[in-house]
């Protein structure tokens, strides 16, 4: 056997056990976050993290790479493990103390919750009462109990970054903002270029609209629309359209069983669910996150989803995003090597974002929720314009977030309380309370245990537009199309990470990755 085909089998063999123990510690920690669950993920944690920085195996990684080896799968393992061990070559106090700290973070957020009128409310709640109140004391109340988790984990957020740019500096990075994105296969030049280009496409668009929203708000609220607070949105960091802005659907799905639907839906497809949903804890109780994610906890079929599912439009379009991502780890070919058997972060939020959006497309609602198809046919129009208020929006939360991020790693010491509001009112034209201090920011658990990962959302968006448009002109669409299921399980899920991300896409789009199918989206916002 050729030296680097040794090196790539050794070290796929030693991490493979100890990532299936970080995922079923992860897991666990996140359905009942206490202190022995949170100890036993940081155990995991250290374990992976200590093989990952063994610096003869880092060594030997870039020796095989040298060696240049022909095969091109071999290639592909050993550039992906090159990414995985570069940023853990740091000395072992330095891994312990950020592991430890996540986990601290991680866990406070998925205890904590708001008080609202002296009694404790989740995430659910907050929003109910953000999306149904016409009470101003109490939507302030429910805004300002979404943010309390901030003041609890503001300092230890703070201290991740100066961590993590302390070993980002150790490896020769700028700072760990630098290093994240070299370690993803994601240029930060073309990143911000990007992110350029699409404030540039949705400014005036999403202007027009928010102008539009709030004149609808003000009017419901009998304020001017110049005072318009954070409050009188409906989602606590405005990143989603409020039915003023868009269409009311919780109607369809009150009292039905969302999880049902969502796994009707990837039937129609010829995606089975089935055994995701098994695995999967998919409803709300004290102690569990009460955020949503997918995990594949082994490369080989345990695939879970965890939830904190509601009957409304919400949950019904979060259902059919963590199921987007659960059938592209199912559907990788089993034959790969185990390093191969997994996504990149584009791709898989690009296929998350195609499936999500269904819940407000109307052949959808009608074909699969069942909605009358005049009543469809009626909305079909007012979605496909909330679908393009939907993007201008998410882009302009996506670059208060990444611009917020990568000032947060050049100086972790700045007032980032002032400039989180900043950016608020720049990108979403939203006007901080007046002379509010807090590290509202901090209350945003991306920042603090999923760091320097919103542009992935964002690139999403761009594949998820990309691909819809190639099913439609391969496949007459996606709803109910099991040829559309076969399109995306055999160019987008089979081939794993055996292929870069963005080839991947360019080989089955037939066009590298651009913003032009995302444009036309905009369209119906004038």
């Amino acid at each position: 056997m050729p030296a680097a085909a040794a090196v790539a089998d050794e070290l796929e063999a030693r991490l493979r056990p100890l990532s299936v123990a970080v995922a079923e510690a992860w897991w666990d920690a996140s359905v009942d976050a206490g202190e022995e669950t949170e100890r036993r993920r940081v155990e995991a944690e250290l374990a992976r993290s200590a093989l990952l920085a063994d610096p003869d195996a880092f060594a030997a990684i870039e020796g095989a790479l040298a060696e240049r080896p022909a095969e091109p799968l071999l290639r592909r393992r050993l550039e992906l493990l090159r990414d995985a061990f570069l940023p853990h070559q740091l000395p072992e106090e330095l891994r312990r103390r950020v592991v430890e700290l996540e986990a601290s973070v991680d866990a406070r957020f998925a205890r904590h919750r708001g008080v609202v009128d002296g009694r404790e409310v989740d995430d659910n709640e907050i929003r109910r009462l953000l999306r149904t109140s016409d009470d101003e004391a109490e939507r302030r109340a429910a805004w300002e109990a979404s943010k309390t988790v901030g003041a609890a984990v503001a300092e230890d957020v703070r201290e991740l970054a100066r961590l993590r740019n302390e070993g980002a500096r150790r490896l020769g990075f700028r700072d760990y903002f630098a290093l994240s994105l070299a370690t993803s296969e994601l240029d930060e030049t073309r990143l911000f270029e990007t992110l350029d280009e699409l404030e540039r496409v949705t400014a005036e668009p999403f202007a027009r609209w928010k102008a539009a929203l709030d004149e609808r708000l003000a009017a419901r609220f009998g304020v001017p629309a110049g005072e318009l607070a954070p409050w009188h949105y409906e989602d606590a960091f405005f990143q989603e359209v409020p039915a003023a802005g868009g269409v009311e659907l919780d109607h369809v799905f009150a009292g039905r069983d969302v999880p049902g639907l969502a796994r009707e839906t990837f039937s129609r497809l010829g995606l089975d669910t089935a055994p995701i949903l098994a695995r999967s804890d998919l409803y709300p109780r004290p102690g569990k996150s009460q955020h949503a994610f997918c995990i594949d906890v082994d490369r080989e079929g345990d695939v879970r989803v965890l939830a904190n599912v509601a009957d409304d439009r919400y949950w019904m379009e979060t259902m059919l995003h963590e199921l987007g991502h659960g059938v592209f780890d199912l559907g990788i070919d089993p034959e790969l090597p185990w390093l191969l058997r997994s996504t990149h972060l584009v791709t898989t939020e690009g296929i998350a974002i195609l499936a999500g959006g269904l819940a407000g497309d109307a052949g959808w609602l009608e074909r699969v929720a069942g909605v009358e198809g005049a009543e469809a046919g009626r909305l079909d129009g007012p979605l496909r314009r909330a679908r393009a208020a939907e993007l201008a929006l998410f882009t302009r939360w996506v670059l208060v977030m990444t611009s917020f991020e990568r000032g947060l790693y050049a100086d972790p010491e700045a007032d980032h309380d002032a400039r989180w509001w900043e950016l608020v009112e720049r990108f979403q034209r939203v006007r901080p309370p007046a002379g509010r201090r807090a590290p509202d920011w901090a209350a945003k658990i991306h920042v603090a245990v999923a760091p320097v990962y919103y542009h992935t959302y964002l690139y999403g968006q761009l594949v998820a537009a990309q691909l819809r448009a190639a099913l439609d002109r391969a496949c007459g669409g996606l709803v109910d199309r099991a040829e559309a299921g076969a399109f995306l399980a055999e160019r987008i899920f089979r081939p794993g990470q055996s292929v870069r991300w963005d080839r991947l896409l360019e080989s089955a789009t037939g066009a590298p990755l651009g913003a032009a199918a995302f444009a036309r989206e905009l369209a119906p916002l004038g």
